[in-house]
This record gives C-alpha cells, structure tokens and sequence, in this order.
C-alpha cells in the first residue's frame, strides 16, 4: 500500500506543475487585445460594471476612459452601481453612464452588504452576456483595464473567466515605492491558496476587483457578501469551470489609496472566512466556525467583521421562480 505522505506529496507536485502549464498558456498581456481588435471580433454583448462607494474623485477619469469603447464599439453598457454621498452618481450620470442606487437594487433584501452584494445585485440590471467589474478607485486608469480583461473571453471561446494583475505601488504620503502594495494579497489570500487550492497559486493578483466572465457562469456562482469577494468568485469558477476556464492579463500598474495597518485584519479575516467557507462545503474542515473578528485599538474590543452573508447564485433564484 502507497505512503499517504508520498501519495500526497506526488499529488501536490502535480498540482504545481498544473499551475505552471496553466500560467503559459492562460496569462496574456493586455496589449494583445487592443479596442480595434475585439470591436472586430466579438460575438457576445458586453456590460462594463463599478460598483462605486464615494468615488467621486476617481469615477470620473476612469469614465472617460471606458464610455469611449461604448463608441467604439467594444462595449454595449457602462453601468455605476452606487453608494455614495459625495457627488458619485451625479458625475457618472452626467458623463453618460447608466447609474442604478444600490439600494434600490432587490430592495426587499434590505441594506446592501458590501461590494460583493453589490455586484451581484447588479447582475439583473446588466443586459451583456459578458460582464467586466472594474474597481471604481485606480487612480492610474486606462481603458486597456476593460479591454485586458474582457480580450481572452471574447477571443478564445474556452474562457469563462478572467483576472486583471498588476505592479501595486504603495505610497506613504508623498512617497511611492515600486511594490509593497497589496498587502492582505500576501500574507493572507496567497498562502491560503498555495496550502488548499494549489492549482490556483500561479493566479498573480486572487484578490483583484478587475475581472471578466460569462453570464452563464457567474448566474452559477454564489457571491461573498463583503471584501472576501473575488477570491470566492475566483475558487468558485475554478470549482465549477475548472482551471483551464480561467485566464489572466497583465494590466502594468494600478495605484489605489492604502488602507491603515489597523484595517488590513478585518480584510484579511473576510478572506479567510471566504475560503474557510468554500473548505466547509467541501468536506475539508469541520464547522461551524467562529463568523465575527474582534479587532482591538484604543477604545474597548469591538466586533469588526460581522457574521458573513452569501447569496446564492442567481440562476438558482430564477430555476426555484
């Protein structure tokens, strides 16, 4: 009889080289897809989505750079899902996007939860049988972050899902560094990937807002409420699409505001629960487990994630309809 520890260790050493084969053939640059090229071969419609919590100082510039593809031709809807009281929808309203308020979005369900509720709210009200979500606060925007992403999708038939990586500078008051952002990405997402879905570990950025993916395949994903949303989007398509359904495109660089030290926990700890989730419902670690991170500062200890909420995948709602 095989040596459990050998047989695990063959299987392991399997996965890595999936991972390499993998990360040849399925990681692009985002200069191979270019408006003109996915304007001319595109069958599918396409609906561009950013989930907006008072972006009023980015929504703009990033606007103008996608409304253009609309033109173009390379897209068919621009739509700012929206949760903001700092003038957020107004710019994005009168730059020609489509606006929805979050909340007005299945508002039976109550408050919305977080970017992951928001986007899947939004799923009714985007028309494309492609959908791209874009982060609503890259300050050094361009329209390759759209085109990267939605180019394998719309360009190789095989591909149903798509994440955008990138350099993340970090920038301490005046002064940038080349990396060192992304923080949560490493010391948590990361090394939770490399320990229970090795085929996933060649995947550069697992948390990255910018991704691309068919409707069909997103209508059979449950979406993570909060922060834990694309890693649980990412393992979810790898779990239903498999690995050679998904793809990356390198977008250069993408710079965003940091968050303080002290916030990184309760983001790191909704990534965790996200992929301790996904362990449960496969049989790999026993539950139920704790659903609330106390953080600690200067006042008392306080609850700073709260229990987290999952909604079930859209088409689910509409077969039980």
């Amino acid at each position: 009889m095989r040596d459990p520890v050998y047989a695990a260790v063959i299987l392991l050493t399997r996965m890595t080289i999936r991972a390499r084969v993998w990360y040849r053939s399925n990681t692009h640059a985002h200069g191979e897809f270019p408006p003109e090229r996915l304007a001319k071969v595109r069958e599918h419609s396409v609906s561009v989505c950013l989930p907006a919590r008072n972006e009023a100082r980015t929504i703009g510039l990033i606007l103008e750079q996608l409304l253009p593809l609309r033109e173009r031709g390379v897209v068919d809807q621009v739509v700012v899902v929206d949760h903001s009281s700092d003038g957020t929808a107004e710019i994005a309203r009168a730059l020609g996007a489509e606006v929805y308020d979050q909340d007005r979005l299945m508002p039976e369900l109550g408050p919305v939860l977080g970017k992951g509720d928001a986007m899947w709210r939004a799923l009714p009200v985007l028309t494309g049988e492609v959908i791209c979500f874009l982060d609503a606060d890259s300050e050094r925007f361009g329209a390759h972050f759209a085109c990267g992403v939605l180019g394998p999708v719309l360009c190789r038939p095989e591909i149903a899902f798509v994440k955008g990586f990138y350099r993340r500078p970090f920038r301490v008051g005046q002064t940038t560094v080349p990396d060192g952002g992304g923080r949560v990405t490493e010391l948590t997402a990361r090394p939770l990937l490399n320990l229970f879905f090795p085929d996933l570990v060649a995947v550069q950025q697992p948390l990255a807002g910018e991704i691309a993916a068919r409707r069909e395949l997103l209508e059979r994903l449950p979406f993570t409420t909060g922060y834990g949303v694309d890693i649980g989007l990412l393992i979810d398509a790898y779990s239903v699409a498999g690995l050679e359904a998904i793809a990356q495109v390198d977008l250069d660089v993408r710079q965003n505001a940091h968050q303080p030290l002290r916030d990184l926990g309760p983001m790191a700890y909704a990534v965790l629960q996200t992929v301790a989730a996904r362990l449960e419902r496969e049989g790999r670690l026993r539950g139920p487990l704790p659903g609330t991170f106390t953080a600690t500062g200067a006042d008392a200890p306080h609850i700073a994630v709260a229990e987290p909420v999952e909604r079930p995948p859209l088409g689910s709602l509409r077969a039980a309809a």
